[in-house]
């Protein structure tokens, strides 16, 4: 059990974080009154902020830090305003780190960076152990080098200035500036006050992958009632293209779930809409999803190049059957490559495929015959992910049935997938982290020259509007000229989005301009 007693919340979630990564797995209890793991004393000279560390009681397996912002009030009888002695919070409690510094408390950001060195460092001694991205939580960590690089600043003094305030490893801190520089260029030609991009989410598959917590349902479940979506779907459609008629289209991508789950005449037919309602003669690039093997089709396919859609994906996660039938893939390893082939034979000439780290009962072993297969097949682009288990999952929602699985994410893993991308010629070109990440690790896109999807940077880094429609998307829509984003959510569940589809149009339109 980890427990958290905390007095002001406003830095709770990215302590929480942080210990999570230091203990993934355990038990997060916020102010629990047994087994206290932070304790909080506030009664500090101005600027003051001191994190405490404590051991103690047999039931308390992990320890935790806290966090003091005080405004220099002295305690009752000393009027020098010095530290006080503070005390353990219970009979039995030890002290085994006790640190303190200075920090701007009326700067919210530059006091949650002074408070989460401490604790990183702090938790470096309890453990014994370093994380690569050092004290960084945030899920865009390339956003703080692309940022820097748009101001102005070298890439050496973006590499100091992430060594020193993030205590991340040099190699982290390397692949940000590289990949950050690298989009840069690719985002060069965009137009952020104008431009936009679309999404259009199908949130229907085969079946539902262990790990899985995106919107997503069983086609079988919508047999011959998939109309019902796809009528929202093209009325939400409408609209947006409306609101944005003017507005130059650089990325779409069709995504979910599955698109390609999909019968080929309703591919066709939003395909087809989506000719209809806007200029896709200047976008850049549009992706199709046709993540699972087991939904593709020749039929599929021809519908897609019939369009011209440029960019496809076809996502193994892994190429070793046993891992594949553990996790819910209704696919086979001999699936994967025919459905690969059969793309390159129909001239797909970018062709993305996704892998995953960490996966159950995966080890170098199988890491290894994955990268084999996957060299041999030579994608042009590969999305390499670190297992992430969300709350939504069902690995993580019925856990005690699969409490016995060995899930693991090193170093050598991650290197070899780098290693493998490279080997084809392919360049990081966009990164990002998740929660609960296996390894506290991250994702990383690679592609061959001229074959990055600017639409995986263009979500990462929110550097222009981008109008999402189906269910459970997100709309962000982006005013460079104020640095502000707003966003709204479409609901998750089909039938909902069905039936409240004009109050899903209503959200968008107060945000959209």
């Amino acid at each position: 059990m980890i427990g958290l007693l905390i007095q002001d919340n406003a830095f709770e979630q990215d302590i929480r974080e942080l210990l999570m990564s230091f203990y993934p797995g355990e038990i997060y209890a916020h102010e629990v009154k047994d087994g206290v793991a932070f304790y909080v004393e506030s009664r500090l000279r101005d600027g003051e902020v001191r994190l405490l560390m404590w051991d103690g009681g047999t039931d308390v397996p992990a320890a935790g830090g806290s966090f003091a912002a005080g405004r220099g009030e002295a305690p009752a009888g000393d009027e020098t305003g010095s530290r006080p002695e503070l005390q353990p919070p219970a009979p039995g409690f030890t002290l085994t780190v006790d640190d303190s510094a200075m920090a701007d408390l009326s700067d919210h950001l530059g006091t949650k960076n002074v408070i989460k060195q401490m604790f990183y460092k702090m938790l470096c001694t309890r453990t014994g152990k370093t994380l690569p991205w050092g004290s960084l939580t945030g899920i865009r960590p390339t956003k703080i080098a692309l940022t820097r690089l748009e101001e102005g600043w070298s890439e050496e003094e973006i590499r100091r200035y992430m060594k020193e305030m993030y205590l991340a490893s040099d190699e982290k801190v390397n692949l940000s500036v590289e990949i950050a520089a690298r989009e840069k260029r690719l985002l060069e030609p965009l137009d952020y006050e104008r431009g936009y991009s679309l999404y259009v989410g199908i949130p229907f598959c085969p079946t539902t992958c262990l790990y899985c917590s995106f919107t997503s349902y069983p086609i079988g479940k919508w047999k011959g009632r998939t109309g019902l979506y796809l009528d929202a779907l093209f009325h939400e459609l409408e609209y947006t293209a409306r609101k944005m008629e003017g507005r130059p289209l650089d990325t779409v991508y069709f995504g979910g779930g599955t698109p390609t789950s999909l019968e080929a005449g309703e591919i066709d037919s939003i395909l087809c809409k989506l000719d209809q309602l806007f200029d896709l003669s200047r976008a850049l690039e549009f992706t199709v999803e046709a993540g699972r093997p087991d939904s593709i089709t020749r039929e599929k396919l021809q519908v897609l190049r019939d369009h011209g859609i440029t960019r496809i994906s076809i996502n193994p996660q892994t190429m070793n059957q046993s891992t594949l039938d553990l996790i819910g893939r209704r696919h086979t390893v001999e699936m994967v490559k025919e459905r690969f082939y059969m793309a390159r034979e129909m001239g797909f000439d970018n062709i993305n495929m996704d892998l995953i780290m960490g996966l159950p009962q995966e080890g170098m072993d199988e890491v290894r015959r994955t990268l084999d297969e996957i060299r041999a097949m030579k994608p042009d682009s590969l999305t390499v992910h670190s297992l992430a288990i969300k709350r939504a999952a069902r690995l993580n929602m019925f856990k005690e049935d699969y409490e016995g699985l060995t899930i693991q994410n090193t170093p050598e893993m991650i290197d070899l997938s780098a290693a493998c991308a490279r080997e084809l010629g392919m360049e990081p070109y966009y990164l990002y982290r998740q929660k609960n990440m296996a390894g506290n690790f991250e994702n990383v896109g690679y592609a061959l020259p001229g074959k990055a999807c600017i639409y995986n940077i263009l979500i990462m880094e929110e550097m222009q509007t981008i109008v999402a429609c189906g269910a459970g998307t997100t709309t962000k829509v982006v005013f460079p000229a104020e640095n502000r984003r707003e966003r709204c959510e479409n609901v998750k569940e089909v039938e909902q989005y069905i039936s409240r589809i004009d109050e899903m149009i209503g959200r968008k339109e107060r945000i959209l301009v």
